[in-house]
């Protein structure tokens, strides 16, 4: 059975649909009129092997904020949607990503707690593009309290602002595939000692 979440979120400052398929082969769709946004979501589904489908239209004449913000708030939701019971899950994830100069560490708990804690070099280049790099956090921050994970995200070191960015996406979106795969030994087994996740 497919793990499939589809989520669809329509405000007076965005419209946004959000398919991702966590079984997927990392074949990726994604339009939020961000570049550097996009850029991100096509490492996340391809470094995640999640066939990942993003369109948003969002309010780009006042600023970024809004389209950034609300993809990502409906790509936690349906990520949790995809994840269904966690039945048989791994539930824990980490990987270290370096691209060239810089280093991201993630860690993850699929855990049902929203909580995040991230780290990254300070004074970074403000902008890549049209892409306010401050929004990196409250990108993760949305994710996470719609998913419902645990997530920490650690840049230890960079230099280029791209660089810091991307090999966190890349980071995540490879903790992400670790966690959310079926574990051939947990068939059938809800990974918690609670009996919930």
């Amino acid at each position: 059975m497919s793990r499939v979440g589809r989520v669809e979120r329509t405000t007076k400052e965005t419209s946004v649909l959000v398919e991702i398929n966590l079984d997927g082969t990392g074949k990726v769709d994604v339009s939020t009129g961000v570049g550097f946004y996009d850029h991100m979501l096509d490492q996340l589904g391809r470094h995640g092997l999640f066939d990942l489908t993003v369109k948003t239209d969002g309010d780009l004449h006042i600023d970024s904020h809004h389209t950034i913000e609300d993809t990502a708030l409906a790509l936690g939701a349906a990520f949790k949607q995809a994840l269904g019971d966690k039945v048989g899950i791994y539930r824990f994830g980490n990987c270290t990503v370096p691209l060239d100069e810089s280093l991201a560490q993630v860690t993850v708990d699929l855990s049902g707690r929203p909580y995040l804690v991230h780290t990254e070099p300070e004074k970074m280049a403000p902008m890549i593009g049209e892409y306010d790099t401050t929004m990196t956090r409250h990108i993760l921050e949305s994710f996470v309290a719609q998913a419902q994970i645990a997530l920490h995200v650690h840049v230890p070191y960079g230099r280029n602002a791209h660089h810091i960015v991307e090999c966190q996406f890349k980071a995540l979106a490879r903790a992400l595939r670790y966690a959310s795969e079926r574990d051939p030994r947990a068939a059938g087994i809800l990974p918690s000692t609670k009996g919930a996740l």
